[in-house]
């Protein structure tokens, strides 16, 4: 029992570490009724399957408000190229023009991002932003070999170059120089050579610099008359909130460590349904988070190493020697996990995050290993020694022979010589064990006498 206790916790301490959802903000308020509104969503943090579907779910809320334009405001340091694409087949198969805003000050569109923004059909930067080193990675953030960076460059060039068809031959130029040696652009520059349409403090400011100006949308010019528009932010569903959450590699990191622990928790004192549940959900969780991270599944095997290590010293403890190592390992298999050299850096889990909570479990473990040490040192107590000095209820009448009830037992008892007869209800203290017949004497109140040793 007191190595279930502990187990629980620790689980609810790792519970209580990091997560936590963000709960949507207000919309836009309306501001003329009679203009078609403007849908504006936001992008924020390194590109993920779940942008591509809130993405999804903005355009056809635009297109059922008939919508005159869709703003998707956007601040990424980049994602895996063949999302990118997915969400860039969007942006120009959209039947609403989408704007894309670099906002707020100092974010940046970099990697897939300045795809992304030239994949708009007209975008926009706010100032201290920046846009650019868009060379390519691998799935997992690492350098690829030489032939196929080549490949992938080619392509990605002749995409921004279509992208780019209408603008300036400066603008192109520059728009290929990001991919070939990673160069970056400042807001001011990006507009000068027309690689960015506006510049724009706020949403406000950009529906003022919009207003009036033509996009082009299946070989049809359509005209903005965004001045003034309604802004319907579409923000994301409490699913959507908590998908993304999860790609979080520190949430991904936590619910894993949660997941395995409760497990545990299961499989050290089954019987319960619980614990069992709560590890089977955020391990499925967790699965679903590294499914969007760049991770080096290799890791999974240090992870489960350290956990059959603490297992261990728990049913056969080695003076914390296992957890020790167990430890070691679990810290080594976190790393691994999520903070490989070829992951980027915005994708890694915080170290300090995993070394303090490698050391938490151990100690939790080394403590549950210290209940186990004592128990293992305590004497054993069993046979007629260990009833000897403790008190039971006469069940009759005790004059001098008679039944005594002793726990959940019922034995016959002899009062020992000379001693006082005892009434039904009575309490008497074992002295000796005969055979299959107790000895004992009344007492009165608490006993004072002392279990005797064999």
């Amino acid at each position: 029992m007191r190595i279930r206790f502990i187990l629980w916790i620790q689980l609810i301490f790792l519970l209580t570490t990091g997560l936590g959802i963000v709960l949507p903000g207000k919309a836009s308020a309306a501001v003329q009724e009679d203009v078609p509104p403007v849908v504006l969503l936001r992008f924020e943090g390194a590109l993920h399957p779940v942008m591509l579907e809130h993405l999804k779910r903005a355009q056809q809320i635009a297109e059922r408000e008939q919508a005159q334009a869709i703003i998707l405001e956007l601040d990424t340091p980049g994602g895996e190229i063949q999302l990118m694409n997915q969400i860039v087949e969007r942006i120009r198969g959209s039947e609403v023009p989408v704007i894309v805003y670099v906002s707020p000050r100092g974010a940046m569109a970099g990697s897939a991002g300045t795809v992304v923004t030239l994949a708009g059909h007209l975008s926009a930067m706010a100032p201290e932003t920046a846009i650019g080193a868009a060379s390519p990675v691998g799935g997992s953030g690492e350098d690829i070999g030489e032939t196929m960076q080549a490949k992938v460059k080619e392509m990605l060039k002749a995409n921004v170059r279509t992208l780019t068809a209408d603008r300036p031959p400066g603008a192109v130029k520059l728009a290929e120089e990001m991919i070939d040696d990673a160069r970056a652009l400042s807001t001011d520059e990006a507009i000068e050579a027309g690689l960015v349409d506006l510049k724009a403090r706020n949403v406000a400011d950009l529906l003022s610099q919009l207003d009036g100006r033509q996009v082009r949308i299946d070989e049809e010019n359509r005209t903005l008359h965004t001045d003034g528009a309604q802004v319907v932010e579409i923000e994301k569903t409490f699913m959507e909130e908590m998908l993304t959450v999860l790609a979080n590699p520190n949430i991904a990191f936590l619910l894993l460590a949660i997941g395995v622990q409760a497990i545990l928790i299961e499989i050290s004192s089954p019987g319960g349904w619980v614990a069992g549940f709560i590890g089977a959900v955020c391990l499925l969780l967790a699965t679903y988070g590294m499914g969007l991270l760049p991770v080096n599944w290799f890791g999974l095997l240090f992870l489960a190493l350290a956990f059959v290590l603490f297992f261990m010293d728990i049913k056969a403890p080695t003076h914390g020697a296992l957890t020790a190592a167990g430890v070691a390992a679990f810290i080594v298999g976190a790393l691994v996990l999520f903070n490989s050299p070829n992951v980027p850096t915005f994708q890694r889990v915080s170290v300090p995050l995993v070394v303090g909570t490698g050391i938490a479990l151990g100690l939790f473990f080394f403590t549950i290993v210290g209940f186990a040490l004592r128990a293992m040192k305590a004497p054993v107590r069993m046979g007629k020694w260990n009833l000897i000095g403790q008190v039971g209820v006469a069940n009759t009448p005790l004059n001098p022979i008679g039944t005594v009830q002793l726990e959940s037992e019922l034995w016959t008892a002899i009062v020992e010589d000379g001693g006082q007869p005892v009434p039904k209800g009575g309490r008497v203290e074992v002295i000796a064990v005969d055979h299959l017949n107790i000895r004992v004497r009344k007492v009165d109140g608490q006993s004072t006498a002392k279990k005797v040793s064999p």
